[in-house]
Order: structure tokens, then sequence, then C-alpha cells
């Protein structure tokens, strides 16, 4: 019998699996779908010899995520760094270009180069103090209470109307719009602020990677861990109730709220239960993958370099962009996030050809089909894109929900980022993994610290199982 049972397969489920199964405790993983990973899948989504990730393609957070440091994913698979972390095109050919190099980068922005390195240079020289700020819970004291004061006051300053204060230029600000819109909340406002500040200094520190033979190489290399720690990984097994489960001492849920309260089946405290109820989602993504004859023909040649492209526009272009989102309305030029993984791993296509991952955003639980939006607004800033396409797949955020219990209305990050969002995940507690079940955790992206492939909500929740119901350390979790 199974000492602890993990539903739920995606990077925090399997995070969780595997600091259960290196401390020595009998594992078992559910997982409803055919395959493991949850947003870590690559599949030939349109035409055979065509791989294309599912959900999450490129991996700021991996090189900086003390889980995955600590079990040396670098080690385990290989991944691609792009010299060219991101970019931004602006019309008339020019472009935001956010190298890995901060000094490259400055010196491509024009007069605010010296401002934008003046903002990012003290979190770079931090990476290590902000990402132990930004990917553990909110409501702890720092530990490098230095690096996090630099970062509110930058996040207080990007986050809101003083964002635009020390720039000049169009390209600086086109920069960080790009990024800190992965948040999918209107901007400016604080958590995007946040987020993109985080995955801007990340994008110097050590680049943005993505693995080669997708996403799924991620997932893999955790199973793996984990049967080789005698860990059982199972699929095409929906639990439904935790009276489907073996009588485990402990159970780590990879779960959103309604998975949480649908698999509880009526045992949890009313109020508690009224908090999980009252959890919000936030708005969803559509999501459009192409297979292309060619590399997209970008006006702005350097972005063909590029592994994520923002295409939005000008800061206000994309402000306004998802100002409508939150307004509940599909812009007819939507912020569009891109990834180019085919121009650094030549086997996610046959020889001549690329993919091309692309989302946009929009209201929860859309049923629109965006396609033709995303092809114009790439049309716009790659004249002859369209021409490039052979086939393409639409996935609305309607689809987006049914393929992904935890993501809600198409919601990737599981819950609205928000302030509120960003504290009460799911609940405002100082350990919100514990469920007031004895020996039940919530490990999704609903909790704390959020979305992202990082495995950190997984592995908190499975520090806290192991301390209360065995008494045991966290293990090493090396190769």
């Amino acid at each position: 019998m199974p000492d602890v049972a993990v539903v739920g397969s995606g990077p925090n489920g399997l995070a969780a699996a595997v600091t259960m199964a290196r401390a020595g405790l009998a594992v078992h993983v559910y997982e409803a779908a055919g395959s493991a990973g949850g947003g870590l899948r690559t599949t030939e989504l349109i035409e055979p010899g065509y791989l294309h990730d599912v959900c999450s393609a490129v991996h700021p957070m991996v090189l900086a995520s003390p889980f995955f440091r600590e079990f040396g994913l670098s080690r385990r698979i290989r991944l691609e760094v792009p010299e060219l972390s991101h970019g931004a095109p602006l019309d008339g050919g020019r472009a935001a270009l956010g190298y890995r190099s901060l000094e490259r980068t400055a010196a491509a922005l024009g007069r605010d180069g010296d401002a934008y390195r003046r903002l990012m240079s003290p979190l770079v020289d931090r990476m290590e103090g902000v990402a132990d700020l930004t990917l553990n819970q909110l409501l702890r004291v720092p530990r490098r209470p230095l690096a996090a004061a630099i970062f509110g006051l930058r996040t207080l300053e990007q986050g809101t109307r003083l964002w635009g204060a020390r720039f000049r230029e169009e390209l600086a600000p086109a920069l960080l719009t790009g990024v800190a819109a992965h948040a999918v909340a209107p901007l400016p406002t604080l958590p995007a602020a946040g987020a993109g500040l985080m995955l801007g200094a990340l994008g110097h520190a050590g680049g943005w990677p993505i693995p080669v033979g997708g996403s799924a190489a991620i997932a893999r290399a955790m199973v793996a861990d984990i049967e080789a720690h005698g860990g059982v990984v199972q699929t095409g097994v929906r639990i439904d109730s935790l009276a489907d489960l073996p009588p485990v001492r402990a159970t780590l849920l990879d779960v959103a709220p309604p998975g949480l309260l649908r698999i509880a089946g009526g045992r949890l405290p009313a109020g508690y239960t009224r908090a999980l109820e009252s959890f919000r989602f936030g708005n969803g993504a559509c999501k459009v993958d192409f297979i292309l004859s060619g590399p997209v023909p970008w006006t702005a040649p350097e972005l063909a370099g590029a592994g994520t492209v923002h295409v939005g526009g000008t800061r206000a272009e994309t402000a306004e962009a998802e100002r409508l989102v939150a307004a509940g309305r599909h812009p007819e030029r939507p912020y569009v996030l891109v990834s180019q993984p085919s121009r650094f791993d030549p086997s996610r296509a046959p020889a001549g050809r690329q993919i091309l991952w692309t989302y946009c955003h929009v209201p929860a639980g859309s049923t629109v089909d965006m396609g033709g939006a995303v092809m114009a607004q790439l049309e716009r800033f790659a004249p002859g894109f369209r021409e490039l396409v052979v086939d393409y797949r639409v996935t609305t955020a309607a689809e987006l929900g049914e393929y992904n219990a935890n993501y809600v209305g198409g919601d990737f990050s599981a819950g609205v980022m928000d302030l509120r969002g960003l504290l009460r995940r799911p609940v405002l507690s100082p350990v919100p993994w514990r469920t007031p079940l004895s020996g039940v955790y919530l490990c999704s992206s609903s909790t704390p610290p959020g979305p992202g492939v990082t495995g950190m909500p997984g592995f908190h929740a499975a520090r806290y199982a192991l301390k209360d119901m065995f008494g045991l350390p966290v293990p090493s979790l090396g190769p």
C-alpha cells in the first residue's frame, strides 16, 4: 500500500511526488488524462511529425526555481537558451530586444537604455533574493530584505501610473509591457508589474530556456525520477472522491479549488468551503498553433533569433488590449504571445518547416475563434506571414478549460492574478497548502507562489506533509 497519493500530474503534482518519493515513501500518482504532465505535454497536435507544446512552451522560471535547481533539471534534459530572450515589434520595422546581456539590451534601447539599465540592474544583481521573494509565500519575512525592498519599489513604479516616468521613447516601455502582460491583468497593476520585472530580470540573469523535444521532456524527467525511487505514475485514472484512494497517510491534490471541493465531497468545514467557493479565476487564453513553410518574416530581422516575441505594439496598445479583455471584450488587435521553438530545436518539425506557438488573451470562458485576429497581428509585423501558413489549429478558452480542469474558463494561471488573488491563494493562511482535513494538502497553481512551471506549490505542500504526517526532513533532490 502507498504511503502517499498524489492526484494530478502537472509540474506541481510531479514535484510533490518527487519530493515524497525521495524521502523514502511509497508514492502513487493518479492522472485522469492519458499521459502525465498537465501543462507540460507535447503532442502531434496538427499533423504527424510536428511537435507542439499543448500549454507552456518557454520556461523562464526553471533556472531560478529552488525546486528545479535542487532537482538539477538542466543536467537531466537539454535546454536551449536563446541569446535573445524576448522581443517586441513596433511599426516601421523597429523592435525592442531583450537579450540575455543587460548591457546589450540597454545599448539597443536608444535614449532609454541607461534608464532601463538602472531599473533592471539591481534586480539582476540580486536575482537569488528576488526569486526567493517571488517563489515562496508572501506572508513571511523576506530572507533578503534589500532585494525585497528594491523589487517592491520597482514594482510600485511599474505597477502604477508612474510606469512611464523614467522613459522618453517607445522601445523600453514596449519591452517591459510585453513581459508584464503575461499576467493576464489590466495594465498597469502591481501583480503584473511584479511578474514582468521578475521574468524580465530572469531573461538577463539566465535566459528563457526552451526544452529540446518539447515541454514534455521536463515531465518525463520528473516521472523517471519518481519511478527510480519506487513511485508509480498511473494515467487514465480519474479520482472523484477521497474514497477512490487507498488509505494513505498523506494526499496531495494538484487540483484547483473546484476540484478540491468535488474530491472532498462535503467533508470540509463550512468556512473553508465558502472560501473555496468564492475563489476567483481570471480571464483566459485562445491558443493558435501553426505549421509554417518557413521562418516568420519579421520586419525587424533580429526577431528571428528570439525565443519569445510579444506582439502587441506600443505600451499603450498592449494596455488597451488588456483593458478590453478585462472589460469582457475581444480586442481587434490582441496582445499575442509568440514562441518560436523550432528555430532552436529542429526536432519539432521536418526539415524546411517550422512550428509556431501563440496565444492571445480573451474573456473567461470565451468560445470565440481568435485565429484571424492573431494572424492579422502577425501579418502586421511580419508581412507575408499568411502565405507561409500550411495549417493551424485554434483552441478556444472554453476548450482549454475542458482540456485541463485546473484552467477554469481557460485561465491557465488557475486563479486571478491581482493582490487579493495573490494573498488568498486559495485562503489567507501562513500555510495555505494545508487543508482542514488531516493529511490532505493542496499543491496546484491555486496555491503560492502561483502560476509558472516552478514546481514550488508541489514542493511546499510536500515539505509540510513530510513534517506534519511523517516527521521527516526535506530530502536531497539532486540527480
